[in-house]
């Protein structure tokens, strides 16, 4: 009688255990971010929904299914949702590309671009002295196809994939461009890029002209050896060149800035609950007339950096207006070699200012000759140089 008593209650126990466990293991899960996280009655219910729907699709679709590729499709998806550009999750190779693209070399045409408004693939800025510029593409294009194959915004990464490849292979690009009534292709055969993002040289013996393509990370490093040679070489003003520089690591901006600005705020961010993260300069400063060129093919750091010296007085921005990104993104990579980029806040240049869908707006605005705008023009006859450097002599005067 004691023993089936026993039995009844160990089986009973056995029975509670095994409930207790099903449910926690079935509401918690360990993140691929690294912490663990118990799912709400919600996100159960979507589990096990999408679960079965995977089930169901692999078992009766009437050819069979990559499971892997659905997955991987549904979480495309998920942050597609969202409705901001800025916000992907990448693949493996999609991945690597990216984090790959911010060191400095990789296989391609040398071209950044970013979903347009229109949900055209939009040209930011082609990188100097890449097959993408020599191709004479321009701030503003659209690229509608690859290779004959049509690509949207909304999936921008596929877009950047099929326009990377093997150095002196051919890739062919359908633009549509604003001051023409019909689409028109250009053929490009891709290069390793290797991003030389800074430059220098001295003009009319005492101007140093200082140009950053793009902020990878070398940028600042290579910024502060260009600087000090020019330096070296008694220059009594500077022009630093923006122009068409689609921006990059915030970190690599914000010690440039450092260099230039003496006291005062770079720029300040804040997220969805209106934390702000304020990044400030130290007393160093450049102690010399500055101008800075910048165009609608300058966005992100280049609006961070070209702001902060506007808002400061400490230069004279020249050209046109910036592209305006004002949005900060975050990069996260997961264990498996995946990866995705979210806005996790936006950025105000020192005096407040949102640039997001405006730009900065130059204190003297100057355009280009379109020819020149299109074809890149040379120094002599660049009007915004020109400009930059009637300004840097009357400040030298003064």
């Amino acid at each position: 009688m004691i023993s089936k008593r026993k039995a009844v209650i160990g089986a009973l126990l056995i029975f509670a255990l095994t409930t207790i466990l099903n449910f926690t293991v079935g509401s918690f899960i360990t993140s691929p971010l690294g912490f663990g996280y118990a799912l709400t009655k919600n996100e159960k219910a979507a589990y096990e929904k999408f679960i079965a729907l995977k089930a169901h699709l692999l078992k009766n679709y009437y050819k069979e299914l990559d499971e892997d590729q659905l997955i991987e499709g549904a979480i495309k998806g998920m942050f597609e949702s969202i409705g901001d550009p800025y916000t992907q999750y990448m693949g493996a190779k999609e991945f690597g590309d990216l984090m790959t693209s911010t060191k400095g070399t990789y296989g391609g045409i040398g071209v950044i671009v970013t979903p347009g408004e229109d949900g055209y693939v939009t040209v930011v800025s082609p990188i100097e002295d890449t097959p993408g510029e020599r191709a004479g593409l321009i701030p503003g294009d659209k690229i509608i196809a690859v290779n004959g194959e049509s690509i949207s915004g909304d999936k921008l990464d596929y877009a950047v994939s099929l326009m990377k490849g093997d150095p002196q292979s051919e890739v062919k690009l359908t633009i549509l461009r604003e001051d023409k009534k019909e689409t028109f292709e250009v053929a490009i055969v891709r290069e390793e890029i290797r991003l030389k993002t800074v430059k220098s040289e001295v003009l009319q013996n005492d101007i140093g002209y200082l140009r950053i393509t793009m902020f990878d990370e070398k940028t600042a490093d290579d910024f502060k050896t260009h600087l000090k040679d020019l330096k070296a070489k008694n220059i009594k003003g500077l022009i630093l060149d923006l122009r068409n520089n689609p921006g990059g690591l915030l970190d690599e901006c914000v010690e440039i800035a450092d260099e230039i600005l003496g006291e005062q705020v770079i720029v300040y961010t804040e997220d969805r609950n209106g934390n702000r993260k304020v990044e400030k300069s130290d007393k160093r400063q450049l102690e010399m007339p500055l101008a800075v060129l910048v165009n609608k093919g300058s966005a992100s750091a280049s609006e961070i950096l070209s702001g902060a010296i506007k808002d400061g007085g400490q230069g004279t921005i020249i050209g046109t207006t910036t592209f305006g990104k004002g949005l900060v993104q975050q990069v996260r990579p997961l264990a498996d070699g995946t990866g995705f980029k979210y806005t996790i806040s936006e950025y105000f240049t020192p005096n407040g200012t949102n640039i997001h869908g405006t730009g900065v707006v130059p204190d003297i605005v100057v355009e280009l000759p379109e020819e020149s705008e299109n074809q890149g023009a040379e120094k002599q006859e660049d009007v915004q140089l020109n400009k930059a450097i009637e300004v840097i002599r009357e400040k030298i005067k003064k």
